[in-house]
């Protein structure tokens, strides 16, 4: 008989529960009644009572545990645990209601009793919970983060980071014949026996999946090109996954410039350069002007001019030798 008069009574305080949520426009759920059970909740507010009115009233302790607990901030930041860590919420909680409610079972306590030892119950919850491990924290753009998730007294389930799985496109240059290397990595922690796949959509940007076919598939997060030719341009894309189920895409689309067309553009540059007005060109780097001219070292100007003046000796002493039998020749035959 007892028992079914339990029952009774908890489905009572179910109704009375929703509609106070209902009336009051305010949350449906909290840290408390997402962590004891109802009639636990009966068991504790049974002997609650008005000490103003001289009358029990149940549904005035279900208030006073919304405005301690439930809709206290303090509870709801203390249990924003990071995921795994939902039980022992319970656990800490439970250790500070049970024994009230061992305690005020079937007998009468007024109303100020209860506001005093819920409230001494929420503040000591609230230091035991801030203890626990928090959320380390969403790493956005992209890829599904469960080490990001934390725990809402709100919704009594762990808020995911509801970040997209696909990153944006990342760009990369490389002159032909070149080496390039792509990384698959992510700021966040990533599962246990987490594989790889790499896949390539030829010589276009995109992220549309049916366009890509796979490459390599394994473990290495490494994907290298010793040597980019114009068909390797195009978008990599590499799926982090884990327990056949996907955590991550990060996509590169790589450009791959031609030789020839980079040596054109160089000289394309130097040509440009030389028919500036007045015949000057841009300065360097450091401010100083530019030149086509290379200027040697001193040593080697003094070595050369040396040599000019030496070789101009000589030509004037061989010179002056081939002239004197010469005139010497004329003097005789006069």
């Amino acid at each position: 008989m007892r028992t079914g008069l339990v029952h009774v009574c908890a489905l009572w305080v179910r109704v009375l529960v929703v509609l106070h949520v209902g009336l009051l426009g305010a949350p449906a759920l909290g840290c408390y009644q997402c962590l004891v059970d109802v009639s636990t909740s009966l068991r504790l507010c049974w002997g609650h009572w008005l000490t103003q009115h001289k009358v029990r009233n149940v549904d005035s302790c279900f208030r006073t545990i919304d405005r301690v607990f439930n809709y206290n901030q303090k509870v709801i930041e203390a249990g924003r645990v990071g995921e795994g860590y939902s039980a022992q919420l319970k656990t800490l909680l439970e250790e500070q209601i049970l024994p009230m409610v061992e305690e005020f079972d079937r007998k009468l306590n007024d109303d100020n009793v209860y506001e005093e030892r819920l409230q001494r119950a929420a503040d000591r919850f609230i230091a035991d919970a801030s203890k626990l491990p928090r959320v380390s924290g969403c790493f956005p753009p992209c890829g599904f983060q469960a080490s990001g998730a934390v725990y809402n007294c709100v919704t009594c389930q762990y808020d995911s980071c509801d970040l997209p799985l696909d990153c944006p496109v990342e760009k990369l240059n490389v002159m032909e014949f070149s080496g390039t290397r792509m990384l698959c990595n992510v700021p966040f922690p990533l599962p246990d026996n987490t594989e790889v796949i790499w896949r390539y959509a030829p010589q276009v940007e995109t992220r549309k999946v049916d366009q890509f076919e796979e490459v390599t598939a394994g473990e290495d997060r490494l994907y290298s090109i010793p040597t980019a030719r114009r068909w390797h341009q195009g978008t990599y894309q590499c799926e982090l996954y884990a327990a056949q189920r996907s955590v991550v895409r990060l996509y590169y689309f790589l450009t791959v410039t031609p030789q020839l067309e980079v040596g054109h553009t160089e000289l394309q540059e130097l040509f440009d350069l030389s028919v500036l007005p007045g015949g000057r060109m841009t300065p360097g780097p450091d401010g100083s002007p530019r030149s086509f001219l290379l200027l040697p070292p001193p040593a080697l100007l003094t070595t050369c001019l040396a040599a000019i003046l030496l070789l101009l000796f000589l030509s004037l002493g061989l010179l002056y030798w081939c002239s004197a039998p010469l005139s010497m020749h004329e003097g005789d035959e006069a």
